[in-house]
């Protein structure tokens, strides 16, 4: 089955980043992400054992979500996230990655509050201070995060980047190594666990996991090409 093949070499990938990292593989999540990918496939790669997915829209996220919902997919919303859409995700989606305001945090909390639940988010950080790209700059994580913390419904579990795309993954590894240090610091700072790293894509993932990445992000290597 095609699916387990990719998946197999991809998983295969993890270990050996892991390995050169000296880290456990278990340690690192992966994540398929499956914008545009229909139901019929995330079902497939599914059953070859990978159990989380994220969404980048949250039209798109609802369909699948009905009609896979008789399987018990972990699923993440990985896509910039409009306050009027945050009801649709409550209850149904375990972590929220792109955290990058408050008027979204008060969203969350609020929606969360309602539905009786604690939503897990991490903040999205604009490492490439790239104007097309959300996430909150560097200099300003530290607001954002007192700001959150305050939040009785919204749990931060770490942080996320999409960071400029450059052919050499090499080339992205000093973003990697920023959005490290930065958690690494805060943690210092407020006297916290902030568990996730969230970065790294179908080009770059080992190179995320050699900086400390828990979570990848892997589309085109397990999905192929989008259309």
């Amino acid at each position: 089955m095609e699916e387990c093949r990719r998946l197999e070499e991809v998983l295969e990938r993890i270990e050996m980043a892991c390995s050169r990292a000296g880290r456990d593989p278990k340690a690192v999540r992966l994540l398929g992400a499956s914008k545009t990918v229909p139901s019929e496939r995330i079902r497939g790669f599914y059953e070859c054992g990978l159990k989380t997915f994220g969404e980048n829209r949250v039209q798109e996220f609802l369909k699948k979500y009905e009609e896979l919902s008789d399987l018990p997919i972990d699923w993440h919303f990985i896509g910039r996230l409009q306050t009027n859409k945050v009801k649709y995700l409550m209850g149904k989606v375990s972590l929220i990655h792109s955290l990058d305001r408050e008027s979204l945090a008060d969203e969350i909390e609020k929606r969360a509050k309602k539905a009786g639940l604690v939503q897990e988010v991490l903040i999205e950080v604009n490492v490439g201070g790239e104007e097309t790209k959300g996430g909150v700059e560097p200099e300003d994580l530290r607001a954002l995060l007192e700001y959150a913390l305050l939040k009785e419904n919204l749990r931060v579990l770490g942080l996320m980047t999409i960071p400029p795309y450059l052919e050499d993954p090499e080339e992205v590894r000093p973003f990697f190594a920023k959005l490290r240090e930065l958690r690494d610091k805060i943690e210092e700072e407020f006297g916290l666990e902030l568990p996730h790293l969230s970065m790294g894509m179908s080009h770059d993932f080992e190179v995320a996991i050699e900086e400390g990445a828990t979570i990848v992000r892997v589309g085109t290597l397990l999905f192929g090409e989008r259309s």
